[in-house]
């Protein structure tokens, strides 16, 4: 009897990764989780390591979703942990598989970047052929993003992800969007007029599992839904599924006052379309924005 291929996850107990094990075990493949902060709540792992020790001998795939989040402020503190969380981690990862046979080697890296890569780009249509961005985080994610494709040289084949902003709970966008228009203080950002990349996050593990079983994925992957949404319209139809009022805009220098770096990262505008998906077989369960705002707060409604 073949024995079923084997998938280590990095970050699995984070937002994105606790759902995933789950749906790679019900393709046929057995998980390891790769954590420090050990087993945790998520189903469908059957052995654990920890980053320090990392064994990534005879594994088919290696998902890597490791970085702290972005959603603070940017100190000199901050952005240290959000390249060693990012770019750190990315270099023990292809390092671990460098020093591996070749034989032993994983066959595919999926190593999460974000479509934040693009910098501010108005309203240009960008697709994983579009040229990147500039400013920090376009900056990080481009280093990211490098390091990662050093594993193409060792014989995998490299998916890097670029995740837009995830729908789901749990998740700290989901979680702060609906308290605020729940309180009935929602509104637009700035001038609204930014486009928001957005993905909701079954979408998102099911388009990661993609990566790990279609080898005509490879390169930059843009994960975002494709009916992308300007900051107002998705302001305005978040309100209304929540039969609430959206009156309350925020202006961008206050957001920037408030929040720094992040502030800004929040007014950029990214119309990303998810044009390398699209090219597959994969089918957008929540293609937008309405089907996916009902479906969360039905299990928002249910949770309660």
């Amino acid at each position: 009897m073949d024995e079923k291929p084997r998938v280590a996850i990095l970050g699995v107990t984070g937002f994105i990764g606790r759902g995933l094990p789950e749906m790679l075990v019900e393709h046929g493949m057995t998980c390891t989780g790769i954590s420090r902060a050990g087993s945790g709540n998520v189903s469908g792992i059957d052995h654990w390591q920890t980053p320090e020790n990392l064994d990534l001998s005879g594994y088919h795939a290696v998902i890597n979703l490791a970085g702290e989040s972005v959603d603070r402020r940017w100190t000199a503190e901050n952005r240290q942990r959000f390249h060693e969380s990012r770019v750190g981690m990315t270099h023990r990862v292809v390092q671990a598989i460098r020093a591996l046979p070749a034989v032993d080697r994983p066959k595919v890296l999926v190593n999460a970047s974000a479509v934040g890569i693009f910098g501010d780009r108005g309203d240009e249509m960008l697709t994983e052929k579009s040229a990147l961005g500039t400013g920090y985080l376009a900056d990080l994610c481009r280093e990211w993003e490098a390091v990662a494709i050093e594993a193409e040289s060792l014989g995998l084949r490299v998916v890097r992800p670029r995740i837009g902003i995830v729908l789901g709970h749990g998740g700290s966008a989901m979680g702060k969007l609906l308290f605020i228009f729940k309180s009935g203080l929602g509104g637009r950002l700035g001038s609204g007029r930014q486009w928001m990349p957005w993905i909701h996050l079954r979408d998102l593990r099911a388009a990661l599992v993609q990566a790990v079983l279609s080898d005509s994925l490879t390169g930059a992957v843009n994960c975002c839904a494709p009916e992308a949404e300007r900051n107002a319209d998705f302001t305005r139809k978040l309100a209304a599924a929540l039969h609430r009022s959206a009156i309350f805009p925020v202006p961008g220098f206050a957001l920037k006052l408030a929040l720094g770096g992040f502030g800004g990262a929040l007014l950029a505008s990214q119309h990303a379309r998810p044009a390398a998906l699209n090219a597959t077989d994969f089918t957008f369960r929540f293609p937008n924005l309405e089907s996916a705002l009902a479906d969360l707060i039905r299990q928002s409604s249910e949770d309660c």
